[in-house]
C-alpha cells in the first residue's frame, strides 16, 4: 500500500519522514501544483491523498479518481473558506479543531473522517507547527482505521480569503492593545504578509510580538517600498 503527501508547508519532508517511521508505508511527496497530475498519481496508485497545508486547486479528475483527504482548521461546517486561522483569530477564539474531510467539487463540504482539538495561542507560526503536528496523527489514524467519512453537520458559516493589502495596520480595526497583538501574531508566519505600516518611502514590519500589561514589545524590520529609490 502506498500514499501520496501533498504539501507545500515547510515541515514536507519531516512529516513524510515521520509518516513513513510510524506506518512503515511508502509515502510520494508533491510540493508542486505542477506535479499534482492524473497521469503521476495514476503510475503511484495511492489508496489516499493526504493534503495537509495545500492551497491550490484540486483538479476534478483526481479527487474523482482518488481518495482525497483535506484538512481545514476549523470545527467544519463552520469556517469553510479561506485564511481559517486569521478569521479564527480576529473573531477571538480561543481554540479550534482541525477538522479532515473529503475532497468533493464544493470547497469545504466533503465528509468528515474526524476532527481533532487544536490551541490558538502564539504566532501563526507556532499554531501551523503544532497544526502538523496534530495532523500527522490523524493521517496516521486514518491509514490505520480508514474511517468512513459522514456528512457535515450543522450551520455553515463562511470564510473570506485575506489578501496581502488586508496586512496593512492602518486598514484594520484594532480598539484595543489585545486585538493589535492579535492582528501581529495572526500574520507572523511565511504564509501571509507580515502586519504592516506605509510611511511615505518606506514599510514598517512588525512580528515576534509579546503582549505585556500596558504595551506590546515586537521585533520591526523596516525597508523601502519597492521601486522607491
Amino acid at each position: 500500500m502506498t500514499y501520496v503527501l501533498a504539501t507545500s508547508g515547510e515541515w514536507n519532508e519531516m512529516m513524510q519522514k515521520h509518516l513513513e517511521e510510524k506506518t512503515t508505508k511508502a509515502f510520494h511527496l508533491i510540493t508542486q501544483k505542477e506535479d499534482l497530475t492524473f497521469a503521476r498519481l495514476k503510475k503511484i496508485n495511492p489508496r489516499y491523498i493526504f493534503f495537509p497545508h495545500w492551497s491550490h486547486i484540486i483538479p476534478k479528475e483526481v479527487f474523482d479518481a482518488f481518495e482525497c483527504v483535506i484538512f481545514h482548521m476549523t470545527d467544519l461546517p463552520y469556517g469553510r473558506g479561506g485564511s481559517p486561522l486569521q478569521n479564527l483569530i480576529q473573531r477571538g477564539h480561543k481554540e479550534t479543531k482541525i477538522s479532515a474531510l473529503r475532497c468533493i467539487a464544493k470547497l469545504d463540504a466533503g465528509p468528515i473522517y474526524m476532527k481533532r482539538p487544536l490551541i490558538l495561542e502564539g504566532s501563526a507560526h507556532e499554531i501551523f507547527l503544532r497544526a502538523a503536528d496534530v495532523i500527522e496523527s490523524m493521517i496516521e489514524e486514518i491509514i490505520n482505521k480508514e474511517p468512513v467519512p459522514t456528512p457535515q453537520q450543522g450551520e455553515q458559516t463562511i470564510f473570506r480569503r485575506r489578501t496581502p493589502q488586508q496586512s496593512n495596520v492602518r486598514e484594520a480595526q484594532i480598539n484595543n492593545l489585545k486585538e493589535f497583538f492579535d492582528f501581529i501574531r495572526m500574520l507572523d508566519a511565511p504564509t501571509y504578509p507580515l502586519a504592516f505600516i506605509e510611511h511615505e518611502d518606506f514599510v514598517l514590519e512588525f512580528s515576534n510580538a509579546t503582549l505585556l500589561e500596558n504595551s506590546i514589545e515586537a521585533r520591526v524590520k523596516i525597508h523601502r517600498k519597492k521601486g522607491s529609490q
